[in-house]
């Protein structure tokens, strides 16, 4: 067996730094994230040591991107593609064109040529899909209002920049005087010379043939596989085939129509939604697109050159200041003309506030077609690198800012169209289209202590906790549900149950529910590691508190018990108890009521 074997380096590098640099950054605080980058740069080339494959680890990156956009094309349909048109299409538009502006200004100050400052500013006003999608799935905001325009938002970008790469080697024809390079592959296979606009016409032609596809075709095709391989009985064969779907789907729609992979991927998620099986095969892609997601971070920290941080400064900066301040500047005024309240803007403008994969492909190119200088390239990677960094930080601060900009007055909104008040309240009316009804006013749901005590506290609202949280109201008693995906929460709000909104495992939010003052503790959520640790720290705030929680293997009861539980229910042993009651009532029964039943 040869030894030499980069693949299996760059991926155990990759993750067992990410792993090591991930676990101190979440000690200190900060987002894990910072960790997955930081271990990117000491495997990269521009530090001493090891260095990982530089072409290896982009497209392990991109498994993770395919991956990440097929689960959020799972969870978002076409209707709720449709039902943010009206703003993500115009508003991607300006946005773009306001950051390609700034880029282009902070060029031709640097000295560049036009054309190298148009690459430039566009790499710089497209958005991460992996930073965006991570910052909405861990406030759990991806099935809202506000996550849905987020990610049509993102989804138009990406077809902008599909565009683009299309036609830079046209640009880069026109520039250099070679007519090849604006060539497209079809166009020359068939020996036609389109010129600019004919390129342009035939890439739009393409991406509308791949849509038509995937919305006529593919919305039967797709689901009739994963329904037919569901009733084979096999999971791996199931999970084998969302795999293969996924990225098949994302590598045929590259090749054939010229999209992006990411953009392929969504679409197939999108047109799988549609069917019962969509919850299954997000579940079965989740391990796999975490992991690979964390090799994007560690790909784009190996392109980070450190000591271009001190060796250029003033340019660096400039270009951060672009990203997160220019960009985030123009999506909060357009989200706010076209009637949404603050928070909505603000939730937009903190996602865009950084660049990522599309970026680097964009200065890749430009440098290989002889647009953009080696310089530019730097430029891009490490604003890219100092903008993943501050967008953790771009939240929360821009939550912070909610209160002042509240206060500057009603929503602006087309004429035609009522203004909103700054404090919205949920309205039993419809919302008229220029102004949809709003969400919560905050970037993250509120997060304020609870009064009761001597009552129970509940952990998860799902199919086990709804059941408990029904018999204690039933019962009278006094309690207070931890929860923290969106569903579950509207059915709370509507029942006018008392609730935490968080994960009971951050103990920040499990010390809002006032443990010291609590009565009994019930554990419903399936996860025995989460539930560990809401035991464990139940236990060491309130030695007396009772606590019960739930299991599904006799490992997993020993593992809650040891940390302080006090029963633990398992499911698989309580259905077995129940079918053997059933079975032997029934031979207790008449002969005539035992066929009848």
């Amino acid at each position: 067996m040869p030894h030499d074997t980069p693949l299996i380096a760059t991926i155990v590098a990759g993750l067992g730094l990410a792993f090591i640099f991930g676990a101190l950054a979440n000690r200190i605080k900060a987002p894990p994230l910072v960790g997955y980058l930081l271990a990117g740069i000491l495997v990269g080339p521009h530090t001493p040591g090891f260095v990982a494959d530089q072409a290896l680890a982009p497209e392990l990156a991109e498994i993770g991107v395919i991956l990440l956009m097929f689960g959020v094309g799972l969870h978002f349909s076409l209707k709720d593609l449709l039902s943010v048109r009206a703003i993500a299409v115009p508003g991607a538009v300006v946005q773009i064109g306001f950051a390609t502006a700034l880029g282009l200004g902070l060029a031709l100050m640097l000295g560049w040529t036009i054309p190298a400052g148009l690459v430039f500013g566009l790499a710089l006003s497209v958005a991460s899909t992996v930073v965006l999608l991570r910052a909405l799935q861990e406030r759990r905001l991806v099935e809202t209002e506000r996550g849905r325009i987020a990610v049509g938002w993102l989804i138009v970008e990406d077809l902008a920049m599909v565009l683009a790469l299309v036609l830079l080697p046209a640009l880069a024809g026109l520039v250099n005087g070679d007519t090849d390079l604006g060539s497209d592959p079809l166009a020359v296979s068939l020996g036609l010379d389109l010129g600019v606009g004919g390129i342009l016409a035939l890439t739009l032609v393409k991406v509308a043939a791949f849509v038509a596809l995937m919305l006529v075709v593919g919305r039967r095709v797709i689901p009739w596989v994963l329904h037919y391989v569901a009733h084979t009985g096999s999971r791996e064969l199931f999970r084998l085939a969302v795999l293969a779907l996924a990225l098949g789907v994302a590598f045929g729609s590259a090749k054939l129509f010229g999209v992006s992979l990411a953009l392929g991927a969504f679409f197939a998620g999108m047109v799988l939604a549609e069917s019962e099986l969509s919850h299954a095969a997000a579940q079965e892609t989740l391990p796999l697109r975490d992991a690979f997601a964390v090799l994007f971070f560690v790909s784009v920290g190996m392109l980070f050159d450190p000591t271009s941080l001190w060796r250029d400064p003033l340019p660096l900066l400039a270009a951060v200041f672009i990203i997160v301040i220019g960009k985030s500047v123009a999506a909060f005024v357009i989200v706010r003309i076209f009637g949404h309240p603050v928070t909505t803007a603000l939730l937009i403008s903190a996602s865009l506030a950084q660049i990522g994969e599309f970026s680097f492909i964009l200065a890749e190119l430009g440098v290989k077609l002889g647009l953009l200088p080696e310089a530019g390239r730097d430029l891009i990677l490490g604003s890219a690198i100092l903008s993943i960094l501050l967008n953790p930080v771009v939240f929360n601060l821009f939550g912070r800012l909610r209160p002042l900009l509240e206060r500057l007055g009603p929503v602006p909104v087309p004429a035609g169209g009522p203004a909103i008040p700054a404090e919205e309240t949920p309205s039993a009316e419809p919302a008229p289209a220029a102004a949809p009804a709003p969400e919560p006013a905050t970037l993250e749901e509120p997060a304020l202590p609870t009064a009761l005590t001597d009552h129970v506290v509940l952990v998860g609202y799902g199919r086990v906790g709804s059941l408990i949280g029904a018999a204690l109201q039933a019962s009278g008693r006094p309690f207070v549900v931890i929860e923290d995906a969106d569903q579950p929460l509207a059915r709370l709000r509507e029942a006018g149950v008392e609730t935490i909104i968080g994960n009971a495992a951050v103990p920040e939010v499990l010390g809002l529910a006032n443990l010291p003052g609590a009565r009994q503790l019930a554990v419903a959520v399936p996860n025995a590691f989460e539930a560990g640790q809401i035991v464990a720290q139940a236990r060491a705030a309130n030695p007396g508190i009772a606590i019960i929680a739930r299991a599904h293997s006799d490992a997993e009861v020993e593992h809650l018990r040891s940390l302080g539980a006090d029963a633990v229910i398992m499911g698989e042993r309580e259905i077995a108890r129940g079918m053997a009651e059933a079975l032997v009532a029934d031979e207790a029964r008449p002969p005539e009521i035992t066929q009848t039943a």
